[in-house]
């Protein structure tokens, strides 16, 4: 295509809704259509970006080849579309007014006064200009976080506004994804908060030409028609988004039912092309046949969002899905496993295998180390990511090599045995804003290993997120007891995965392969790690 096109997806009524889960299912519809599809997440808060947020409020940080950390919608984005985001995919307005701020100290704007118009809407206009030039796709989909009627909001939707103004009726289209509450008093869905969240949209100078409506309930065909009405949409285009068993059945739900592309090709003035969503499909049929029930611990220490976690559990999905398992996810916090707590250890018992995620600071660390000694102990199947590799090795020098005096620097800067310690150059008082090893890093793999039997190449690459490594002082006492490098990097500094001899499948990465898992295409690594637990 000559020319980029725009989709804007925002949100009306309350928060929660799916917005990331929408824009990724238009993005797998044009993709599945033939074309190439960027996609973006335009965040009003004021952080930088969501590195230093607590994952209780925020969820999980996803990170992008080139160490973005970002907001979890793009792991959805990347997960639907099969491609790799970067920097351009997300922006906030901490970002914006840091840059325009500095900007103005530096003396940029020869001593204007600097204002909300122009200054804050033309920086988030020329960030999704830039995003297009250097993507060069044929769409742009870029999803507006919040809701509609947000004060923080406010500079976002007026650059939306302007940049629809200047690129034309043809290049811009608006998606708004609203909720149609159902009272069960009357046993009615209600239209009005939809109204009245396209009626926001409206004052500030925006036309939303598909509604996407939210529901728990089927939405007949009067309720449709009066959103049409009021909104001033075309019936068509008012689209049903109901609630589904699986994610994963979005996209064909929109297509087959809707014809959602049809609605996008006539509005943008493009040739109609087939869509073709067979993938999903055959996806959909795994889902819904498959058989076994496979119970798997999660041992976490941010259980109680389980956004935390979000990129790992639908990893585990896949891997389910393409073993033709159903996923039976056994949520285990690990605060309460290092208490003592039985329930919980009855709960680890039940499990047919292990996954120890990442995370940060000492609380239930110790919770982290139980499990994975009871993986070794009773061999298990073990996954672990990231901290989850560090608390493995942790625990096998503790209890293999028959010392307590083990630790990581992160939680004893005493500890006698660093086995794991804060990465060179680095001290654990500097600021915590992007001074993590973070994005894609190369790793090369022990041909004999687990691994490279589960990728089947000798050289990788993987994201990481973590400011703390494997002392390779120790890495000769754990080999000769037992424990296998499997994954070094280039110059075998680093060490990138570990796994265990005499043990059916304990294998842990330093870096984070759930972000590079898809639903069509499993990581290697929980491939096979589902693969051991049915055995």
């Amino acid at each position: 295509m000559k020319n980029t096109k725009y989709i804007f997806i925002t949100g009306g009524v309350c928060s929660g809704l799916g917005k990331g889960i929408a824009s990724a299912s238009i993005g797998a519809i044009l993709k599945s259509a033939g074309f190439s599809v960027f996609t973006s997440k335009l965040d009003p808060y004021l952080n930088i970006d969501p590195g230093t947020m607590s994952p209780y409020q925020h969820g999980e940080v996803f990170v992008t080849d080139d160490g973005t950390e970002t907001d979890l919608d793009l792991g959805h984005y990347e997960r639907f579309i099969d491609i790799n985001l970067s920097k351009l995919s997300n922006l906030t307005t901490g970002r914006v007014y840091d840059k325009v701020l500095k900007g103005e100290r530096s003396g940029a704007y020869l001593g204007k006064t600097i204002q909300i118009v122009p200054h804050i809407t033309n920086e988030i206009k020329d960030y999704i200009r830039h995003a297009a030039e250097e993507t060069k796709a044929d769409f742009l989909l870029i999803e507006i976080g919040g809701t509609v009627g947000d004060m923080e909001g406010e500079p976002f939707l007026e650059a939306l506004r302007q940049f629809h103004h200047e690129m034309g009726d043809e290049n811009v289209m608006f998606v708004h994804l609203t909720l149609l509450p159902y009272l069960s008093a009357s046993r009615e869905l209600k239209t009005k908060p939809t109204q009245m969240s396209v009626r926001e949209l409206h004052r500030r100078g925006i036309q939303p030409d598909i509604i996407l409506a939210r529901s728990d309930l089927k939405i007949g065909q009067d309720e449709l028609d009066k959103i049409a009405m009021f909104a001033d949409v075309d019936p068509k285009a008012v689209i049903p988004a109901l609630t589904v068993a699986s994610i994963y059945e979005v996209p064909i739900l929109f297509e087959k039912n809707s014809h959602i592309s049809d609605i996008i090709f006539d509005k943008l003035k493009l040739p109609k092309k087939k869509v073709n969503l067979s993938e999903w499909e055959s996806l959909i049929k795994k889902i819904k046949t498959a058989k076994k029930k496979l119970p798997i611990a999660l041992v976490g220490k941010y259980n109680e969002n389980i956004d935390a976690y979000i990129s790992i559990v639908e990893a585990l999905k896949s891997a389910c899905y393409h073993n033709g398992a159903k996923l039976n996810l056994i949520w285990i916090h690990s605060g309460k496993l290092e208490k003592g707590d039985k329930k919980e250890l009855a709960k680890l018992k039940k499990a047919a295998g292990i996954v120890v995620p990442g995370g940060f600071g000492s609380r239930g660390v110790e919770g982290k180390i139980i499990a994975a000694k009871y993986a070794r102990e009773h061999k298990k199947p073990y996954l672990g990511l990231c901290l989850g590799m560090q608390v493995a090795t942790i625990e096998f020098a503790r209890h293999v090599l028959g010392t307590e005096e083990v630790d990581s620097t992160e939680f004893n800067i005493k500890t006698p045995n660093p086995v794991i310690h804060i990465l060179p150059g680095h001290h654990k008082d500097e600021d915590k804003g992007g001074t993590l090893r973070l994005g894609a890093y190369p790793c090369v793999l022990d041909k004999k290993s687990l691994s490279f039997k589960a990728y089947g190449a000798l050289k990788i690459s993987e994201r990481h997120r973590h400011r703390y490594e494997f002392n390779m002082a120790y890495r000769e006492q754990l080999e000769q007891a037992g424990m296998v490098f499997a994954g070094l990097s280039p110059d075998k500094k680093l060490v990138e995965i570990i796994e265990l001899k005499d043990h059916p499948y304990f294998v842990a990465s330093q870096f984070h392969p759930e972000f590079k898992s898809r639903p069509l295409r499993p990581h290697p690594l929980f491939l096979d790690f589902i693969k051991a637990t049915l055995k």
